[in-house]
């Protein structure tokens, strides 16, 4: 039935940029009616998680990606990130959050079969590193895209050490369904193309983001504390203290991998990336990739006859542009991620300012996700102003100071001109979100989103139940080592993971997509008919 007559008449209405949009409010009513309440379900969710191997004494691994887990290059679920020894799983996409845990936990028993007993670090920040120097970028083969990837791993390197780039984390890709888009846009009165309004939400949900991400970090922040040989005697900023164990911390901290020791680029502070809309954010991406840096070109491209570097700009390609929150559309083969975007609109959104979850095998629980299943569908309902250079730089600012002081009761973070405590601004978050938890409830016909949310937000009122003060309270006041609980975890994990039985895959499933993966690579490496010089230089022909 056409909804158009019963909502001409709706004074709600809220004019955003050229998006005419309804309020929060209106949105949840006209959700909460059941023709629309299952536009809710069907949302779509996939996890890429990474980890570091180790040995049982808790150094890094040096041997190579093990051959039977297939070619790091072509296999869909299990590849590595910057070095050899950075593991990286992928689920497909799921539209069951149990289901997308039980395939993230069966990659792992896999890989943990696979890899000589060697173990899975269960943390963000690295453990002992004696030389950065020895940490062996990830190796693809001898295709022009496998030399590729690895001369842009030699570019971070060169531009930012290695020790940034073993940091692992957990990164969330996130959609709703096409008839949750349908919907939204009969409520808004939208005549739009379809993508292109789908577009135009994902970015008011970016904007969203952007403003409340520093929650992510106060409630899932797991490394206020590394190991000291992390900074390799380098000078840092950050008042750390030393526990009586050895470690080195702040007191506050959340989430020391989103500080200026981890995924940050200086050189980046300087761009000016739009989140008011697509054109104008492949506008941003693309400027950004063809900026020169004099600093970059200090290194040069090719030393002695070898690739340092991909080129000398601020950004060698797109994925080196470090954000908490990326639009997203899957790219077809040799296609750059912008133009996937230009040429097929926002398919999804991958948040990225997760750290791993030392308490939970996968590194990330389900409570966390049903969270952010209710945070992200808040993100796009909410009332979403597109954002000027100094609005962005203030939620900016918000974030940088939760993740070194997230914990701090003196802590004020800037919203909209006002300064408000965590507890303040959280509690005024959550209210709204619990909204949207009772709809997800009521359209899944279950109890886990305001269940998750109620133990989300005691962090609030306690800040010793979020997992920083947790992992503080074990190195300061209990004195313990956190490499030894690490490992303590890792083994766990792994003998849990061994022992049971797989969930969703088999292990004929991996044993057959390792022989694929390395059949495509070895495809892919026959197929080659440019040198690389030239590949290259077509690749970055605009």
């Amino acid at each position: 039935m056409d909804i158009y007559p019963q909502i001409v008449n709706q004074p709600r209405l809220n004019v955003i940029g050229t998006i005419l949009t309804n309020s929060f409010q209106h949105y949840i009513n006209a959700f909460s009616e059941d023709k629309h309440l299952t536009s809710l379900t069907g949302i779509g969710r996939g996890i890429e998680r990474e980890g570091l191997r180790v040995l049982n004494e808790g150094k890094l691994s040096t041997h190579r990606h093990y051959h039977n887990l297939g070619s790091a290059l072509t296999h869909a679920n299990i590849t590595t990130d910057y070095a050899e020894c950075l593991l990286e799983f992928i689920t497909p996409v799921s539209y069951s959050a149990q289901q997308a845990i039980d395939q993230l936990r069966d990659i792992q028993k896999f890989t943990l079969s696979q890899i000589d007993n060697e173990l899975i670090w269960p943390m963000s920040m690295p453990c002992f590193v004696d030389d950065d120097d020895k940490i062996e970028l990830a190796q693809y083969g001898s295709s022009n895209i496998g030399t590729m990837k690895t001369v842009y791993r030699q570019g971070l390197k060169n531009r930012y050490g290695s020790m940034m780039q073993v940091i692992a984390g957990i990164h969330f890709n996130f959609s709703f369904s096409q008839q949750f888009w349908r919907t939204l846009q009969q409520l808004d009165q939208n005549t739009d193309e379809r993508q292109q309004f789908i577009s135009a939400k994902y970015f008011a949900l970016l904007r969203n983001y952007k403003r409340y991400s520093w929650l992510i970090p106060y409630l899932y922040g797991s490394s206020p504390a590394i190991c000291s040989s992390f900074l390799q005697g380098k000078a840092t900023n950050l008042p750390f203290k030393k526990s009586d164990s050895g470690y080195l911390y702040l007191e506050y901290a959340t989430s020391l991998r989103m500080s200026d020791l981890g995924y940050t680029n200086s050189e980046q502070s300087s761009l000016h990336i739009c989140y008011n809309d697509l054109p104008g954010y492949l506008d941003g991406v693309r400027e950004a990739i063809n900026l020169s840096s004099a600093k970059f070109e200090k290194i040069g491209i090719k030393v002695n006859g070898k690739y340092q570097q991909l080129n000398s700009n601020v950004l060698q390609i797109e994925n080196e542009l470090y954000a908490p929150i990326r639009p997203k559309q899957v790219a077809q083969s040799g296609e750059k991620p912008s133009e996937a975007l230009a040429s097929r609109g926002v398919e999804y959104i991958e948040v990225r300012a997760l750290d791993v979850n030392p308490f939970v095998d996968t590194g990330i629980s389900l409570q966390q996700i049903h969270f952010l299943d209710i945070f992200l569908t808040f993100c796009v309902l909410a009332d979403s102003p597109l954002l000027c250079c100094d609005k962005q730089n203030s939620y900016q600012k918000n974030m940088e100071e939760v993740v070194v002081r997230g914990r701090d009761p003196e802590l004020r973070l800037m919203d909209n001109g006002q300064l408000k405590s965590v507890p303040q601004w959280g509690n005024e978050l959550f209210t709204q979100m619990a909204q949207v938890a009772e709809l997800l409830d009521k359209a899944y016909q279950t109890d886990t989103y305001v269940k998750a949310l109620a133990i989300e937000q005691q962090k609030l009122t306690d800040p010793d139940l979020t997992p920083s003060a947790q992992i503080i309270a074990m190195v300061v006041e209990q004195n313990e080592s956190l490499t030894g609980y690490a490992l303590t975890q890792a083994n766990h994990y792994r003998e849990q993971l061994i022992t049971s039985g797989y969930r969703f895959y088999n292990e004929q499933y991996f044993i057959d997509q390792a022989e694929l993966s390395h059949q495509k690579q070895r495809e892919i490496e026959m197929n080659d008919q440019l040198s690389f010089e030239q590949f290259l230089a077509d690749y970055f022909t605009v």
